[in-house]
């Protein structure tokens, strides 16, 4: 049940992502001007179109399954881990029900990035549930080296900070800011305007132009966290490789990361093509919940 649960998760963060991009003008035909005119606009109402209605029912699907999930691991008695992993899910569930009351603002910055962050955490915590689940058996490791874990401990940070800072230049409209690669056409800078864009509680007016500095900054930022996951956690995964309990989950790293980069140069040199950039979020949820079952494996 917490694998269709993680796929119905998987689900609403594809259409989530489609629905705020689109909205937000993602590769629209007067491409960049378009980008972010629904921050100037007045709010307008919802459109119940098929990929609104599709996010509505897989939200509403991973719900109710969320809570047979809770009452299966709490009856007869708790199944533990599973059980905290699955009160944990159902929190979550229900706190990103509570801030959608707020999501119909697209200014509010804040709003949006815990929706991003949220979304990638249903992926997660529903695969940590199907782990916590199965046999203990199925996961035990071998004496793993200290710079293996090391490196993958870093990796794990480094993918943190990367997911993190992606997640807030979608909520700071700030995409645009940086078409080119791998540096951007302006010189990002540490000044007061720059790191303006950094403030949690900003309301966003307009969206970021090509060569702002603090959209700029928050690319490079990102792009620079990236390299430092494609190394460490790369490097961690291909030395997972030589067991059998932890390959599976290394390989899956491993393709997550080139998948995951791929997408991400793909969508920049593309002018950040809407279904180049959904794809690039949908598969970091994906290496998100492989680096958890890796982390798992070097638990044991």
């Amino acid at each position: 049940m917490a694998l269709i649960i993680g796929a119905l998760s998987l689900v609403v963060v594809a259409v989530s992502a489609y629905l705020r991009l689109d909205a937000a003008g993602l590769g629209c035909v007067d491409w960049p001007a378009c980008y972010g005119r629904i921050l100037s606009q007045d709010l307008q109402p919802l459109h119940y179109g098929f990929p609104r209605l599709l996010h509505r029912f897989a939200a509403s699907a991973a719900l109710v399954l969320t809570c047979v999930l809770v009452w299966r691991c709490l009856r007869p008695q708790p199944l533990l881990p599973a059980a905290r992993h699955a009160v944990l899910l159902l929190l979550l569930m229900l706190a990103l029900s509570a801030l959608g009351f707020f999501s119909a603002d697209p200014r509010r910055a804040l709003v949006g990035f815990l929706n991003i962050i949220g979304g990638l955490g249903l992926v997660t915590f529903s695969w940590r549930v199907a782990m916590a689940a199965a046999s203990s058996a199925a996961y035990r490791g071998g004496h793993e080296g200290v710079a293996k874990v090391v490196l993958l401990r870093v990796g794990v940070f480094a993918l943190t900070i990367t997911v993190v800072l992606g997640a807030w230049i979608g909520a700071t409209y700030s995409a645009s800011a940086c078409l080119t690669l791998p540096l951007c056409e302006a010189n990002a800078s540490l000044s007061a305007d720059a790191l303006r864009v950094m403030d949690p509680l900003v309301k966003l007016t307009a969206a970021g132009v090509p060569g702002e500095a603090g959209g700029a900054l928050l690319h490079l930022l990102h792009r620079g966290f990236a390299l430092t996951v494609l190394l460490t956690l790369g490097w961690a995964a291909a030395a997972n490789l030589k067991q059998s309990a932890t390959r599976p989950s290394a390989v899956a790293v491993l393709g997550f990361l080139v998948a995951v980069a791929g997408l991400g140069g793909a969508a920049v040199m593309s002018g950040l093509s809407l279904l180049l950039v959904v794809g690039h979020g949908v598969v970091a949820a994906l290496l998100l919940a492989a680096v958890a079952a890796l982390l798992r494996h070097q638990r044991k």
